[in-house]
């Protein structure tokens, strides 16, 4: 039993509230996940930039000088904001590859949580109020985000075990249920080129989204495809640079409930997650039907 929320904002005059409301709805579904929390924040950046959102275990030690050492090492100027136990890393988009590649010489023990123009990442073991708290996400702006709050039933209470889960650019997933085939769709992954970095089957899940829209498909249809790749119970809510989708495994056993108004629209596991958004007593409110896409996107 996990929770999941989502917000993806069509009024841009919410933008600077995102990170508060999206705080109150996760922190309304803690009973759900109290081992683990994590979000997911898009933002407006200016075009031909890109962030890299490091984790450390020794925060000080690595990104005291991280932000010199970078600068240096790439010959461009880079920028880190420390955020608690994780940092965004700044800098040229075109720098990218070249970043992950130094960050991984210069500060071996940090881990990537994402990468893209427009996502950072925070997660963290805890309940979702000390993880809202102890990286400011009330304070943060954005256009849309999406959350999870964990209860572990198949793998280790950990921050790299948290959600989301993020395998490609500016994409990741939060998942509530469990998937049965995940270690066989894991094995043919990395026999195409995926990477790992945990045993938890939400993993399994981003990468397999990830390699079928690096193939070509476009959002919609590799969260169609899940239906016939991934085996399990589950819910998934997805954010790419531009939107976010939502989708249900054909028996649709596990709770979801979506709102829509004018300025938003809006995703959690109970009705309860939604119910201090603004004007939501006169939004359409449904249970998303199962094994169907949903999904929002603006434009690029």
């Amino acid at each position: 039993m996990c929770g999941i929320v989502g917000l993806f904002l069509k009024d841009p005059a919410l933008e600077p509230e995102l990170g508060r409301m999206l705080a109150t709805m996760l922190v309304t579904l803690s009973d759900r996940g109290p081992d683990s929390a994590g979000i997911a924040i898009y933002g407006r950046r200016p075009e031909g930039t890109a962030r890299i959102t490091l984790r450390s275990e020794d925060p000080a030690h690595d990104f005291g000088a991280l932000a010199a050492d970078l600068t240096a090492a790439l010959g461009s100027p880079v920028e880190v904001i420390r955020r608690d136990t994780h940092a965004v890393v700044e800098l040229d988009a075109d720098l990218v590859e070249a970043a992950r590649a130094e960050v991984g010489r210069l500060r071996p023990a940090v881990k990537v949580m994402g990468v893209g123009q427009a996502i950072e990442i925070y997660k963290e073991v805890g309940l979702p109020k000390s993880v809202a708290d102890r990286f400011g996400l009330a304070a943060m702006a954005g256009t849309h985000g999406i959350g999870h709050t964990r209860m572990a039933t198949e793998s280790a209470v950990t921050t790299m075990g948290a959600h989301p889960f993020s395998t490609g650019p500016d994409q990741c997933l939060v998942h509530n249920g469990s998937l049965s085939n995940h270690n066989a769709v894991r094995r043919q992954l990395i026999r195409a080129g995926m990477t790992f970095e945990t045993e938890n089957d939400t993993e399994v899940a981003a990468a397999f989204l990830t390699h079928r829209m690096d193939e070509g498909a476009s959002l919609g249809q590799a969260m169609a495809d899940m239906l016939t790749g991934l085996d399990g119970f589950y819910t998934f809510v997805v954010g790419t640079r531009d939107g976010f989708a939502v989708l249900r495994d054909p028996i649709a056993c596990k709770p979801a409930v979506m709102a829509e108004t004018d300025a938003y629209v809006a995703f959690g596991s109970e009705f309860r997650a939604l119910a201090d958004l603004p004007g939501i007593e006169g939004a359409r409110v449904w249970e998303p039907e199962p094994a169907t896409v949903y999904s929002w996107e603006r434009a690029a």
